[in-house]
């Protein structure tokens, strides 16, 4: 954000600057034109004759002047468009790191109510994000521990270091878990404490969930550890092993030479993944839901398996058909023809009904349209805006887009 403020102090200095020029330019045209009119008024006054031609020079010489003039203002307000969607787009990139971050964020004000939280910290609290907003703090402390909390809280105010302190948090109709603090200060000119910055860490969570997972043999089941993953964590693989989605979504993506990364696929429930699957050399795998739920089975196993085979063979022949769709919007020469088919591919694939339209399940950044579909994020962000101008999209109050009704 602070790169942000000082393109802001930049750009504002050019515009003054620019204000500057044009404002001496014209208390010249007007000195020009007040010594003209100085000259026709004078006494003797000179012949029409005389006056006339030197009057339309000077006359054409100011219009030519206030031409460029606005000439100049009309391509500087152009930039100010083009650097004000740039502005837009930037400020959307922070404000989706910021709530798409894996660990909880919280903001307070100096006295520790909540002025912003993102979905970690809503998920991790258990409430939501807009409840969050406005309550202070320590009502998600232990009964017993909110005195020492609050006595903590104070003398952090006084405390010009990041700090990490212990305590017992009490989520919304849960249980408490140990969680540690990390708090940092940000102050004023004067020194005095504006508002704090936290990080939520759980300490010790819990084991893996276990579910009971279908074999060739019918009557019987074994149970697989489900491992858990938050929103924007990254999902190691092995080659040995493939993933199966129990609950979630799963973004698949590679990095292109220029150094951009390209979705390669949206891996949903029961849907495939994994290494041993792409010939791709750089290959990653990102949780795009709020909690993503996976089994691990073995490449051996499914070997073994005859029955698990055929279920993970219609599996991969719904990739592969996704696979082709995707390749089909990369071939779009336009941009909007790109966004156009991406958006029905999405309302296809995480699509879910909505009383307007149909309701992606997922939030997907400016960012991530814009890597899919091969272009900017200023470019998308103008699209995108473009759309919800001519009533086809709009967002929901978690700005997840909503495709309306017969529009796509």
């Amino acid at each position: 954000m602070q790169a942000l403020g000082v393109f802001d102090l930049k750009q504002g200095l050019e515009i003054d600057m620019n204000v500057d020029i044009f404002a001496r330019q014209m208390q010249a045209l007007n000195l020009r034109l007040n010594k003209l009119y100085q000259g026709a008024n004078a006494s003797p006054s000179p012949p029409i004759e005389h006056l006339l031609p030197v009057a339309f020079k000077e006359l054409g010489i100011v219009s030519e002047e206030l031409q460029v003039a606005v000439e100049e203002l009309c391509q500087q307000n152009e930039e100010l468009a083009v650097v004000q969607l740039e502005l837009q787009a930037e400020r959307q990139r922070y404000q989706d790191l910021f709530e798409l971050a894996p660990e909880a964020y919280l903001v307070t004000d100096a006295a520790g109510k909540i002025r912003e939280a993102n979905r970690a910290a809503a998920l991790l609290l258990n409430i939501s994000e807009q409840h969050l907003i406005g309550k202070p703090l320590v009502v998600f402390v232990a009964s017993e521990e909110r005195w020492n909390f609050r006595n903590e809280l104070n003398r952090q105010q006084t405390n010009s270091r990041i700090q990490d302190w212990k305590v017992r948090l009490q989520p919304r109709g849960g249980e408490p878990f140990e969680a540690m603090l990390t708090v940092s200060v940000v102050r004023d000119r004067e020194g005095m404490p504006l508002s704090l910055r936290w990080i939520l860490r759980q300490i010790g969570t819990s084991a893996p969930i276990k579910i009971a997972h279908q074999t060739n043999n019918d009557t019987k089941s074994v149970d697989r550890p489900v491992e858990v993953y938050a929103k924007g964590e990254n999902i190691p693989l092995n080659p040995q092993v493939i993933w199966q989605v129990e609950r979630g979504l799963v973004k698949l993506t590679t990095i292109c030479d220029t150094g951009e990364e390209v979705l390669v696929g949206l891996v949903g429930d029961q849907m495939l993944f994994g290494s041993s699957l792409t010939a791709l050399k750089t290959y990653q795998a990102t949780a795009m839901s709020k909690q993503v739920q996976l089994v691990e089975i073995s490449l051996a196993e499914i070997a073994n398996n005859p029955h698990l085979s055929q279920t993970f063979f219609d599996q991969i022949n719904r990739r592969l058909k996704q696979t082709e769709l995707l390749l089909a919007i990369f071939a779009k020469r336009r941009v909007q023809d790109r966004l156009q088919h991406l958006l029905l591919l999405l309302k296809q694939e995480i699509g879910e009904p909505h009383r307007e339209g149909t309701r992606l399940k997922v939030r997907l950044t400016h960012e991530d349209f814009a890597n899919t579909c091969c272009t900017t994020r200023v470019t998308m962000t103008r699209l995108l805006l473009g759309l919800q101008q001519e009533g086809k999209i709009v967002f929901d109050c978690d700005r997840h887009l909503i495709l309306k009704h017969g529009c796509f």
